[in-house]
């Protein structure tokens, strides 16, 4: 038993250290999990709508009139009240990970200006999302506040790739390891992933799975919204498969590759999930499962862009200008 407490007491030690005298690489960790777990409360907030929770805690802030946590409501599930309340929990969760790549940001030696900006993103993201989820309840799940809900949380997680990415190298300008063209490409198709990203939003307001029989629905035709949603698939995937084959055939660096040809094969396994989803008629599971797809379609999209090009090893020295051109990721 003591040497279980001693164990215990080392690894909290250990925790507390890399938050208060953290090292490049104990933040660099907090920041992926920060990924994690903002990728993960974007996944449970669509287990929370197929599950018919949306409504489960039907007040903000509080779950009912009359109480925080849950408690007996007339016309309202346990289940429904405890998946809603257990999501709103997580938020706190997120937010507590946030603040501690703040911490962990504002303490690192030498201190760095860029990774603070980035860190602040990420408390004030929560603390935004806190409150538009309040406004979601309040307006009885309408599907442009859902849909702005999911869009803030697309948002956070690209404050945090970038905080992972930034904590790995070093202050000097951006460099490009491609050519000019490719890159301009990269960013190409990380707008479109943005764009699909939206088109999903519009197909998940028109759909069936609305989080509270209650919530109102988008007035568009479904089949029309998905096929325009697969349209813009299609010229993902397309531009994806141009990139891999420029980055190929320009022999650019092994890991830009390898960060392209990991997003093909993600968008493929996420159209595989879409395909078959819409064939069974939308069943709650693949629901939240191409949720997870989409998720990591869009933080694959952020490491290709990220892995075009470079800022020189973590030691490197703060510099004005790069060797090909400036550029600001």
């Amino acid at each position: 038993m003591k040497h279980l407490f001693d164990q215990a007491r080392r690894h909290a030690v250990n925790l507390s250290q890399s938050v208060w005298s953290p090292t490049p690489t104990a933040l660099r960790r907090w920041a992926l999990a920060a990924v994690v777990a903002n990728a993960g409360i974007t996944v449970t907030g669509a287990a929370v709508r197929v599950t018919e929770s949306g409504l489960g805690c039907p007040t903000w802030p509080r779950c009912t009139p009359d109480s925080f946590v849950p408690a007996a409501h007339d016309g309202i599930s346990a289940v429904n009240m405890a998946v809603e309340f257990g999501n709103r929990l997580l938020t706190f969760l997120v937010l507590a990970i946030g603040l501690i790549c703040l911490v962990a940001a504002m303490r690192l030696l030498p201190r760095r200006r860029a990774l603070v900006r980035l860190a602040w993103l990420q408390p004030i993201g929560v603390a935004a999302q806190g409150l538009w989820g309040g406004l979601v309840v309040r307006s009885a799940l309408n599907p442009v506040t859902v849909g702005v809900h999911f869009l803030i949380s697309i948002g956070l997680i690209a404050a945090c790739v970038a905080l992972y990415a930034r904590s790995g190298e070093g202050d000097a300008a951006p460099e490009r390891l491609v050519h000019r063209d490719i890159r301009t490409l990269g960013y190409v198709l990380t707008a479109a992933v943005a764009v699909l990203l939206v088109a999903g939003v519009v197909v998940t307001g028109t759909g069936p799975h609305s989080g509270d029989e209650m919530a109102s629905r988008f007035a568009f035709d479904i089949e029309t919204v998905v096929r325009v949603h697969a349209d813009i698939v299609y010229v993902v995937v397309g531009l994806t498969f141009g990139l891999l084959f420029a980055l190929h055939v320009s022999d650019a660096p092994g890991h830009a590759r390898r960060a392209a040809l990991t997003l093909l094969a993600v968008e493929l396994a996420q159209g595989v999930i879409g395909y078959v989803q819409y064939f069974l008629a939308v069943p709650a599971f693949l629901v939240g499962m191409h949720v997870l797809g989409s998720t990591l379609v869009w933080i694959c999209a952020l490491r290709v862009v990220f892995a075009m090009r470079t800022r020189g090893p973590l030691d490197s020295p703060v510099t004005h200008q790069g060797r090909f051109d400036s550029v600001t990721a």
